[in-house]
């Protein structure tokens, strides 16, 4: 992969004091960021990670993803595959239902890229819930009630839908697709791609790459399809894609209601993006010849765009600015130290000196209401027994549930780095805190760190009682898990 070009703030028209006034707006109204890239003119000139996150880390995209499948959408009219007046229907004619409506008769490809479908409701949770597993036949026989291009509702399936498509004209999976497209030449590595239960992309959401991936995308969209002098995909196309092509009005945030593209959201200040869940964003700013890649685990979106636009939209200027060392190594040095706020408290109190060693059995609890979007790692709370240890500066966790007995190293003041289970088989990295936070509760913070998850495990023993509790960041669902109580065993 080749590297982006490096350079200073200043070089390219910006302080560094404007992007340090971001980064501190952010740590103060924002809970949290995991990650930016800022590039300007093409030019890497500001990046940072917040520890235990990494550059090397994958991000969970969430529907940020539906951008890259409308850019697979781009090659495939590009290279004469299909047309976005094209009929949904006549691509799946043996999965539609006995009965096809009007309305689903008249359903093109562009309204699935431009979410007015006309569904009154995402078909994504009925798809999820389909007994076969059959996610293309599921989303033919949602009810169409409007004229598909007059309503814009926000339709993960619909997305689905594209990559679908993709699959059933080109016989391999989107991501397969997309690979010497657009991944290979923009130096894209290790992307994932999360699939239905037929192995189709989900389209929607599912992609995982790293920040920087990100950014590249975006650097190749500002640059109208082009990169490393090649014309990938049409100015043309692009130009429409991230153009508003219809009406997404009103919406409660005001950067959520100035129009929608193909499976790109127009901004204020002209600009557009793709964006997802928790603070997933590839900002473009045309004017500003800027782009900014942004991973997070917040519930306040909004709120990152509009910190954006305070401090660094009006700091770009339209030519360099006077060098600055010193304030460019300050920036450098707080870009290079970033890191989430390990859990405060102490190292030990009275109750912990009696409790250390013991095995807590955990009562079943009711599980906690599933989210309605795949993917989503909300914990059954199987949680069958629990016990806390000492190891040097750190604490031991083991969390006994459905998989066996799972060990969490938590750092005292500081992060160690593992794995666990979260809401699936497969072990997840993550990096965990913890410290005693009052004299009988035990508070551990964990970070799932390819996804925006980062749950806070609280351990209250009264007694010979142990009361458990997890609490999300962000979720789909209710953040707060049903309540566990356990008992100490005899020793």
């Amino acid at each position: 992969m080749e590297p982006l070009t490096i350079s200073t703030p200043e070089a390219e028209g910006i302080s560094s004091q404007a992007i340090l006034d971001f980064v501190d707006a952010v740590e103060s109204r924002i809970d949290a960021l995991h990650s930016m890239m800022l590039l300007r003119h093409g030019k890497v000139i500001a990046q940072g990670w917040w520890y235990p996150y990494r550059a090397d880390h994958r991000h969970r995209l969430f529907s940020l993803s539906k951008s890259f499948t409308s850019t697979a959408i781009g090659f495939a009219v590009t290279e004469g595959h299909l047309s976005i007046d094209d009929r949904v229907v006549d691509f799946f004619p043996e999965d539609l239902p006995p009965k096809v409506s009007d309305h689903l008769a008249r359903m093109q490809i562009r309204h699935l890229l431009t979410m007015t479908t006309g569904h009154e409701e995402d078909s994504l949770p009925a798809m999820g819930q389909d007994p076969e597993g059959h996610w293309v036949k599921a989303f033919l026989r949602q009810p169409v009630p409007r004229q598909p291009g007059t309503h814009f509702l926000y339709d993960t399936g619909a997305t689905y839908m594209l990559s679908a498509i993709i699959q059933k004209i080109m016989g391999i999976p989107l991501l397969a697709y997309l690979r010497p497209r657009l991944l290979d030449p923009l130096g894209i590595e290790d992307a994932t791609w999360e699939t239905c239960p037929r192995g189709i992309n989900t389209g929607g959401y599912g992609l995982s790459v790293r920040t920087e991936a990100i950014a590249r995308f975006g650097q190749f969209y500002l640059q109208g399809g082009e990169w490393a002098g090649e014309q990938l995909l049409p100015a043309s196309w692009i130009r429409e894609a991230t153009a508003r092509q219809v009406s997404n009005a009103p919406y409660e945030s005001p950067d959520w209601e100035q129009g929608y593209g193909y499976q790109f959201w127009r901004c204020r200040h002209n600009a557009y993006r793709g964006d997802g869940a928790f603070g997933q964003f590839c900002l473009v700013m045309p004017d500003q010849d800027a782009v900014l890649a942004i991973t997070a685990g917040t519930g306040d979106m909004q709120g990152v765009l509009d910190l954006v636009w305070d401090h660094l939209l009006p700091a770009m200027a339209p030519h360099s600015l006077p060098q600055n060392p010193e304030g460019a190594s300050r920036l450098a040095a707080r870009l290079a130290n970033l890191q989430l706020t390990p859990v405060a408290g102490a190292a030990s109190t009275s109750v912990a000196q009696r409790i250390l060693g013991g095995r807590y059995r955990m009562q079943p609890a009711v599980p906690p209401s599933q989210s309605e979007e795949p993917g989503s790692p909300v914990p059954a709370q199987s949680v069958h027994a629990v016990s806390l240890e000492r190891q040097g500066n750190a604490f031991v966790l083991t969390v006994e549930d459905e998989w066996g007995p799972q060990q969490v190293v938590c750092g005292y003041g500081e992060w160690r780095e593992g794995e666990m289970r979260m809401g699936g088989a497969q072990p997840s990295p993550m990096a965990a805190s913890g410290a005693w936070t009052a004299g009988d509760t035990f508070t551990a913070r964990l970070c799932f760190v390819e996804t925006p998850f980062c749950p806070t495990i609280t351990c209250r023993f009264a007694g010979d009682l142990l009361h458990y509790q997890m609490r999300m960041n962000v979720g789909f669902g209710p953040l707060e898990l049903p309540p566990l109580t356990g008992k100490r065993e005899a020793e």
